[in-house]
């Protein structure tokens, strides 16, 4: 496939314009030219050094993450920068980014994985920022306990074998949940709001502690890691409909 369609084709669905003015990752084809073929495309959540090896032994043409290099720009590529571009200009790698377009894709993204895990049904966009949206809420099939709960999240996600945390001050039967991945306890007023009886986010600020525990709401941090590794999963999935090879480059952090 040709790299200016493959790239058109990714920015179509996941609506990559309309997140441009919202996300400070520069979302879309961060590194590469229009030009060249593409055979094997390589998934990771990371944009790092170490992926970017790992695409390049699998023998990828172009390599998409959710998390990419560019966060603002650069002023100088020198130093950490350098070291870790280098790679991908040495082997004419191309880097594909889609950071909140991919969270809050209601079908491909991130929170819609976490959604099917729990089983959610009634599902809607939530997590505003601006006129669109980076999460999503639903209701549970089947009531949950808060332990029930945190056991289908430790099983089905990639924790790395690290435990749920769980901020434990809402209902003891969990019916609505809301999810925004990553670092998502920013719109925990909006669970609040929206009578949510828990948040399901990656990971958390010392503050959302308090915060939960005066709202009267369940807070589970699953792993930043861990809760955005759906979103590549599933364009994976969509690549190789394309008649595309894929692979997949597993480097969880725990965290």
């Amino acid at each position: 496939m040709d790299r200016t369609e493959f790239v058109d084709r990714l920015d179509e669905r996941l609506r990559t314009d309309d997140y441009a003015d919202l996300d400070a990752s520069a979302n879309g084809l961060q590194v590469g030219s229009d030009d060249g073929e593409i055979e094997r495309v390589a998934f990771a959540v990371d944009g790092v050094r170490e992926t970017f090896e790992a695409a390049i032994d699998a023998g990828a043409d172009v390599l998409v993450t959710h998390h990419g290099i560019s966060w603002g720009g650069f002023d100088r590529v020198t130093g950490r920068t350098y070291d870790r571009i280098a790679p991908l200009i040495e082997n004419d790698l191309a880097l594909y980014v889609s950071h909140l377009p991919l969270d809050g894709h209601q079908e491909l993204g991130n929170a819609a994985g976490v959604a099917d895990v729990l089983e959610l049904e009634d599902r809607a966009p939530f997590g505003e920022l601006g006129p669109e949206h980076v999460g999503q809420r639903g209701t549970a099939a089947e009531p949950f306990t808060t332990a029930q709960l945190r056991e289908r999240l430790e099983r089905d996600l990639e924790t790395g074998g690290q435990p749920v945390q769980l901020l434990e001050f809402g209902p003891d039967e969990i019916e609505d949940v809301a999810i925004v991945t990553g670092s998502g306890t920013d719109w925990l007023d909006e669970a609040v709001a929206a009578e949510a009886d828990a948040l399901v986010t990656g990971e958390g600020k010392q503050k959302v502690y308090h915060e939960a525990r005066e709202a009267g709401i369940n807070v589970f941090l699953a792993g930043h890691y861990a809760t955005e590794t759906f979103g590549v999963r599933a364009l994976q999935e969509l690549v190789e409909e394309w008649g595309l090879e894929t692979t997949y480059l597993e480097v969880p952090t725990g965290l």
